[in-house]
């Protein structure tokens, strides 16, 4: 049933190039309200969810091998829910898309269908087409839809996952010749030369880390978050970098057990870097979406670490934090794209300090506390979750790292903090003036739409819900993660 995702969104892609401008968005929404509806009813009927089981598998390219096969595990049905919370949530805040409105959510769907091809793929070279087809419908989102510096961005983004999909390119041809199968099922059982894994592994997982924003080929991502539409921007961080992640635990890391033993050390270090570094880089900008965006870097780190843990606690924080990160990133960039940018014209924090928007736009308001509530890791919201889970894990492993990344978890703090305060809370000292800036920024800004509401409470509800009640991802992650190959025993 779960692979009914990818064919509604496609299809609704297609029905976009045909119908009138004025149905596109409601067609935009049906298909991702139908997506999650299937990805919803598949994670809750799901039984077997430690297996990574086929649900689909005919021949595509019989003379090489290649077959349309389509698996699902917990891992799986974790990451497809997210994608599909995300979609929802990203057409909802583009409900007032003018500009080329039919063209733009038709690149918009088939990064959501392309994204969900990734999660559900059993065949390295399915996997591999979904991941490619997702890097052209990127580039048009931003270099047509989006603001600053947009040809930049777009061509920066786009030049940084070609390399990095050359990387994973060379790798599954290696895994190939080697194996003489592109089955995922059957090279997981191949036994690869511990030689051959000692650069195979590196090379594949270096391929698909690019795209997971990992240190230092992460600059690509706060660029081209700021240069993103608002959509663009919560497709990115909420799904886009999941791509990586998810490239190099189900592929790299399973199929080279041996060479990620041999290279784990180095992916914890550049793990901590990463959460340490890009947290001090977010204290230091002055633009919002700058902010969220080093903070994604700084928050996919904690993924890295997680994974390179090895050990059943690590990894499953790891997938936890791949959903958390997806649905709180893509809150914050919902609230300074379209909340915030959208009424203000300025993502500047001196600018936005003098607005005195928590009156002004007191829902935003309150979804950005909640928000950087959960960036921050604070107990009931789902980062909280994510985060105990892959520290408690790494203490097993790298102790020294868990006491380095102690620090920028305070970084991470003081930064959201920090653009919390200037955004809503700075402090205005002639106080008479206060009441004129708020009422005329009241008769000024137009309200918070239904459609922005709506979305902001479907990723806030997301966030409340795994982190009260962790146990309802972690039921179904665990035990794909326990089937794994290379967990440490």
């Amino acid at each position: 049933m779960i692979a009914w995702t990818i064919y509604i969104t496609f299809a609704g892609a297609v029905l976009l190039l045909f119908m009138s401008r004025a149905l596109s968005r409601w067609i935009a929404l049906a298909t991702s309200v139908g997506g999650f509806a299937v990805s919803l009813v598949a994670f809750v009927n799901a039984i077997d969810v430690g297996t990574f089981k086929t649900i689909v598998r005919v021949p595509w390219v019989p003379i090489l091998g290649m077959e349309y096969h389509l698996a699902v595990d917990g891992i799986s049905l974790t990451l497809a829910l997210v994608t599909s919370l995300t979609a929802v949530s990203a057409v909802l805040f583009s409900w007032d898309v003018e500009h080329r409105q039919n063209e733009f959510f038709f690149w918009l769907l088939l990064v959501v269908g392309g994204s969900y091809g990734v999660f559900l793929s059993a065949d390295l070279f399915l996997l591999f087409v979904f991941y490619e087809l997702v890097i052209v419908p990127k580039y048009f989102l931003i270099a047509i839809w989006g603001s600053t510096n947009k040809e930049y961005g777009a061509m920066k983004l786009t030049l940084y996952s070609f390399f990095g999909g050359a990387l994973v390119f060379i790798g599954i041809i290696a895994a190939y010749v080697t194996a003489g199968s592109l089955n995922l099922h059957d090279l997981v059982e191949f036994p690869f030369p511990p030689q051959f894994q000692s650069w195979a592994f590196p090379v594949l997982f270096l391929g698909f880390a690019v795209l997971a924003g990992i240190w230092p080929l992460h600059t690509w991502a706060p660029t081209g978050h700021v240069a993103a539409p608002t959509a663009g921007s919560m497709l990115l961080a909420g799904i886009i970098m999941k791509l990586g992640a998810y490239g190099g635990l189900r592929v790299a890391m399973n199929l080279f057990p041996q060479g990620f033993q041999m290279w784990s050390g180095y992916i914890a270090v550049f793990a901590v870097i990463g959460i340490l570094y890009a947290a001090a880089v977010a204290l230091r900008q002055r633009d919002l979406k700058f902010v969220i965006g080093y903070s994604s870097v700084s928050h996919m780190g904690f993924v890295l670490l997680g994974l390179a843990t090895a050990n059943v606690l690590g990894v499953s924080g790891a997938v936890l934090q791949m959903f958390s990160h997806g649905v709180i990133a893509a809150l914050l960039f919902a609230v300074a794209g379209r909340m915030i940018y959208r009424r203000t014209h300025t993502r500047d924090l001196d600018a936005l300090s003098s607005m005195n928007l928590s009156r002004a736009l007191p829902f935003a308001a309150f979804s950005f506390v909640i928000a950087s509530a959960a960036s921050m890791g604070i107990p009931g919201f789902s980062g909280f979750a994510a985060e105990i889970t892959i520290l408690i894990g790494a203490w097993k492993t790298y102790p020294i790292a868990v006491w380095i990344t102690g620090a920028g978890m305070v970084l991470v703090a003081a930064f959201t903090l920090r653009a919390l305060k200037r955004t809503f809370f700075d402090t205005v000292e002639d106080v008479k003036s206060v009441t004129s800036v708020t009422s005329s920024y009241r008769e000024t800004f137009e309200p918070i739409t239904l459609a922005e509401k709506l979305g902001a409470g479907l990723l806030m509800f997301a966030t409340l819900a795994v982190g009260l009640y962790p146990k309802l991802l972690l039921d179904r992650i665990v035990p794909a993660v326990e089937a794994m190959r290379f967990l440490t025993k």
